[in-house]
């Protein structure tokens, strides 16, 4: 089995303290030390690219760029890295959206995947002219993906559902190769879309016991509906030479957590619909710096002040390798990582991780033969 990565396009900007945002929440001021320009995202994905990771995500929100623009204009910088572009069903109608991503497919040489995002906060989809409640917006997300999947085969889609109405839909061109499905949630309704559209289910970063609980429950429900899913992960990564060095950087972001900011960002994820943030805010105890290492070499720090997914993968290359093992082991195949900043952490994993993993037969490199780059510190200027 060869295991997947993926790397993360910082499109709320980046820097050498943790981003926030997510979920309802603003991003941090630190956002500003590396703006989310066309130039430096390009830089991480070229950087991705040679490392060996598959694809990028790009996350969607009122409090980041747009990911269908932003990676249409980064792809022209790069020759094979994917995009990962997360998108919500509810803002664009599914013809226009089979439309949109058919183009891309075309466009980019077959480099898209899509990471479907039904949105767990209400007040935020309110912005967007969407009042649905969640419930209703999963609903409606498979009615969205029922009717792309549909035109993406080259069907003409006539449906009246619950949420959606197309008639006559057709595409004039379908794309090839048709792009992968990535999707998440933790809510019953949230596990019946993944089961009947998913092609791969994306978990946040819990401890591999609890991993192996949603991805049975999953595979499952998927089973009923006669599917079998891949399944992934979204964490961060701090990886360093030794397990000291690592930790003392993973204690050099926590020192750059004020109370303040903790505070308040804690106060508006309590806020949130979705069941995933639940489960992540629960890793750390609601806002607790003790105990924030929660199985060994897995870091809860992150989501002190960040939405969405919140811990890391802590340690030296083998430490780190050992962990991703043990998500391999429990049925995860894919990993979407990231880390501050993302451009040199890209290389402190490309370069200390992956060639040990490539060593025990886990890992090759997907767009050339030749070995990975040994182990190396990156070089910064």
């Amino acid at each position: 089995m060869s295991l997947t990565f993926h790397w993360f396009l910082p499109t709320n900007g980046d820097s050498r303290h943790v981003v926030g945002g997510g979920h309802g929440t603003p991003a941090t001021a630190s956002g500003r030390d590396r703006p989310p320009t066309v130039a430096y995202l390009s830089q991480i994905a070229r950087a991705a690219e040679d490392l060996g990771f598959v694809g990028a995500l790009t996350p969607t929100g009122a409090w980041c760029e747009d990911a269908w623009l932003t990676t249409a204009m980064v792809g022209q910088h790069t020759e094979h890295l994917k995009f990962l572009v997360a998108f919500r069903p509810g803002f664009v109608s599914p013809t226009l959206a089979a439309q949109m991503a058919s183009t891309f497919q075309r466009q980019s040489g077959g480099r898209l995947l899509l990471n479907v995002v039904t949105g767990g906060e209400s007040h935020e989809q309110r912005a967007y002219g969407d009042f649905l409640d969640k419930d209703d917006r999963y609903r409606r997300t498979g009615e969205f993906l029922q009717i792309v999947r549909k035109l993406w085969e080259g069907e003409t889609v006539d449906l009246a559902g619950e949420h959606l109405r197309v008639e006559d839909a057709r595409l004039a061109r379908v794309p090839d190769p048709v792009p992968e499905v990535y999707f998440g949630g933790s809510s019953p309704v949230a596990g019946e879309i993944a089961a009947r559209h998913a092609d791969v289910y994306l978990t946040w970063g819990e401890p591999p016991a609890q991993v192996a609980e949603k991805i049975a429950w999953i595979r499952g429900l998927a089973a009923q509906q006669g599917r079998t899913l891949r399944f992934g992960i979204r964490l961060h990564v701090i990886t360093r030479d030794t397990a000291r060095e690592a930790w003392a950087e993973a204690d050099r972001l926590l020192a750059g957590f004020d109370a303040e900011t903790v505070r308040s960002v804690q106060a508006g994820l309590a806020r949130s619909e979705s069941e995933g943030q639940r489960r992540m805010l629960a890793l750390h105890g609601g806002g607790s710096r003790d105990g924030l290492e929660i199985h060994p070499n897995l870091w809860a720090g992150i989501g002190l002040v960040r939405g969405g997914a919140g811990t890391a993968l802590v340690g030296g290359h083998a430490e780190v390798a050992g962990l991703i093992k043990e998500y391999a082991a429990v049925g995860i195949e894919e990993f979407v990582l990231s880390g501050y900043p993302h451009l040199e952490e890209a290389y402190w994993f490309g370069e200390g991780v992956l060639p040990l993993l490539a060593g025990e037969g886990l890992w090759k490199h997907p767009f050339r033969a030749q070995p990975a780059h040994p182990a190396q510190a990156p070089f910064v200027s």
